[in-house]
């Protein structure tokens, strides 16, 4: 099954929304640990109480638990693949993060005082993060570094104002514009590492555009990692079971890693579809503790690189550190079976550390063991004020517009509420919702509404979602068409942003199977687009397409961004190129072809930066333009191929390649003016 969210990568430099947004607060201590959690075990500690404390023994000993600990860095510069001081920060992470846990458990103000030296030499040295696996090398030691700042921030330990604004500084701007675009073209560990890292920074931070973005790629995001991607099916295959068993491990111990947040924070993120999660990690551990018995579904991967066809027994049997943590969540706290997650756990209690590097925070027993409601205790207590609904999602077709959002950690029903305007007044529209979706039929084509999500408890108002904005289908005089022999695509707009699901073998010269977002050519002389950066097929092809109609094998003329050689082994050589067919059912022609795109739009054969395509019609000729700034243009070919008013002219997207690709389009301009969206 295929799975698409509409417009991951618009929230975070959207709109205004004050009247909603302000105010909005996160629960702090709250990434990994929250504050009960923290006096959890503490007081397990002191009381000698087991298993906490056989985890507090491993924990103690370990050589980064030391307020002695000499700091390896910092350095201005890492990398990882070229290997550029990654085992430097990774340790210094470890360090931070382990110190300001003893600090806690301790009351020992050397432990703060070294997380604190750790921290602050970093966040005023390091300036770039690079390499091939930059994504990973920013989502691993950076969330320890993280949560190392939460805790020592939040515990009165001493920390200096001007040190903290300095920390959220450099992690806003060194460590999350790494991933914040996530992985989409990698297996899916690499997604689930920069997920945990960007929520972390979101909640640190108190920046709520953040911490959606990643909430709603977790939940529907188009790559590998996003959970239904990753937890490929009910039996809980994962996305890596087919590669070997440590990535397998790596990449649900970090999703987990992701619903720990979203618990401290109020969201039930771990019984998503229906606990998909624990279904991976129920089929992991299994397999790993012995068990031959397994289910294998082949599956090719979201990017098109990854074909698997049995399970691999590489790494079979070397459990991680990272059970516990999901143990104590699913069988203590919510009372469901678990039986291998289990076994697991009595396997390798207590956990220890988290290597190699910074993969893990490891120490699970510690962490998380004595968790969950005890025989006789009642549910705690909820302020819902402290909370708000997150993860929302909104999608528009012509006459309803479908809104989810991530479960509250706590019973309570939800409102919704819509406004016409930006900063208009936002008015409830369902209410006593006891489900987190609702579908809201009282829409107007071509118009676009904001929605913001309530929780309500006892009497008690939680704070509004970060608000989200969806158009009832498509712009006026726009259409979605299927080419060729293809799947059904979907395009979505948001005012600003064409979400594009597509399918189809290609555009052009390889094919004529694509979608195709497109309006009347009538009274237009140029149309100018942007590409985002990582599109999911690593074998998507993306252009400008005017043609004669929609049939097969039309007369068209295309200005197309195309990947070239794409294997498991070759990078992408992404490139533009103008071709024509002059007559239905005729040729195809290469009308033009641009040079392989480097930086900043393209790394390691990987689109991850912007780019901007252009056709201008002039006199008899159709020009096609291409720039890595949407200012300056440099012409890649041109057609004197006739095109009358009934022709179409639109963005053509294909995956080239089984599964679909999942692309977005902004900065759509008709005649130099940015696209109409009432």
């Amino acid at each position: 099954m295929t799975r698409f969210i509409p417009f991951i990568l618009f929230s975070l430099a959207l709109f205004a929304f004050s009247q909603v947004i302000n105010g909005q607060v996160f629960i702090h201590p709250g990434i990994l640990h929250g504050r009960e959690d923290l006096a959890r075990m503490k007081a397990a500690i002191e009381a000698e109480k087991e298993p906490v404390f056989s985890g507090y023994g491993v924990f103690a000993k370990d050589p980064y638990s030391q307020y002695t600990y000499q700091i390896k860095g910092p350095l201005d510069t890492v990398s990882r693949n070229p290997t550029v001081g990654q085992g430097i920060y990774d340790s210094d992470a470890n360090a931070a993060h382990q110190n300001a846990i003893m600090w806690t458990i301790t009351g020992d103000n050397r432990y703060a005082q070294k997380a604190i030296e750790i921290i602050n030499s970093w966040s005023a040295t390091l300036k770039a993060i690079r390499g091939r696996d930059a994504v990973l090398m920013a989502g691993l030691g950076p969330f320890k570094m993280v949560n190392a700042a939460e805790i020592i921030r939040y515990t009165n330990a001493g920390w200096s104002n001007a040190d903290i604004a300095r920390a959220e500084k450099h992690f806003k701007e060194v460590i999350y514009p790494v991933i914040k675009d996530y992985a989409p073209f990698a297996n899916g560990n690499w997604d689930a590492a920069a997920l945990k890292t960007a929520m972390a920074i979101g909640v640190f931070c108190n920046d709520r555009a953040i911490f959606d973005d990643a909430l709603r790629y977790y939940a529907k995001g188009g790559g590998n990692g996003s959970i239904l991607n990753y937890v490929i099916n009910e039996n809980g295959q994962v996305q890596e079971s087919g590669r070997d068993q440590p990535h397998s491990q790596l990449g649900i111990g970090m999703l987990a890693e992701c619903c720990a947040i979203a618990w401290n924070q109020g969201l039930d993120l771990y019984g998503f579809e229906d606990s998909r999660l624990l279904k991976g990690f129920e089929y992991t551990a299994k397999y790993n503790l012995g068990n031959d018995d397994m289910p294998f579904q082949e599956w090719l991967d979201r990017t098109g690189k990854y074909h698997h066809y049995a399970i691999s027994d590489k790494g079979r049997g070397s459990l991680r550190p990272l059970y516990e943590q999901v143990y104590v969540h699913y069988v203590r706290v919510k009372r469901l079976k678990a039986p291998y997650v289990e076994a697991a756990v009595k396997k390798i209690r207590p956990e220890g550390a988290g290597h190699p590097g910074a993969d893990h925070p490891g120490f699970g027993t510690l962490f998380f063991a004595g968790g969950g409601l005890q025989k006789g205790e009642e549910e705690k207590k909820v302020d819902i004020r402290s909370f708000a609904p997150g993860g929302l999602i909104a999608s528009g077709t012509e006459r309803r517009i479908e809104l989810e959002w991530i479960a509250a950690a706590f019973p309570c029903t939800y409102s919704v509420q819509r406004s016409s305007a930006p900063n208009g007044i936002f008015r409830t529209i369902a209410k006593g919702l006891t489900v987190s979706r609702f579908v809201d039929e009282s829409v107007l084509a071509g118009r676009l509404y904001y929605y913001t999500v309530t929780e309500e408890r006892k009497g008690q108002q939680s704070q509004s979602s970060f608000p989200q904005q969806a158009m009832a289908g498509l712009p006026a005089g726009w259409l979605q068409k299927d080419v060729g022999n293809v799947k059904a695509g979907k395009t979505f707009f948001d005012g600003e942003h064409f979400s594009i699901k597509a399918f189809g073998s290609g555009i052009g010269v390889s094919s004529d199977s694509f979608q195709y977002t497109c309006l009347s050519f009538k009274g237009i002389n140029t149309i100018s687009v942007r590409i985002h950066a990582q599109p999911t097929s690593q074998f998507s092809m993306i252009g400008l397409m005017l043609r004669s109609d929609t049939s097969y094998n039309a007369r068209f003329a295309a200005l197309t961004l195309y990947p070239g050689k794409t294997t498991q082994i070759e990078e992408p050589e992404w490139h533009t190129r103008f071709e024509t067919r002059e007559r239905t059912a005729g040729k195809t022609i290469l009308a033009g072809k641009g040079n392989i795109l480097s930086a900043p739009a393209v790394t390691f054969g990987r689109l991850t930066g912007y780019y901007w395509l252009k056709l201008e019609r002039k006199s008899r000729e159709l020009i096609a333009f291409v720039s890595v700034d949407g200012s300056s243009w440099v012409e890649i070919g041109r057609t004197n191929q006739p095109f009358d008013d009934q022709s179409l002219i639109g963005i053509a997207v294909s995956s080239g390649m089984p599964n679909s690709t999942h692309v977005t389009i902004d900065h759509i301009k008709i005649n130099g003016k940015p696209l109409p969206f009432r």
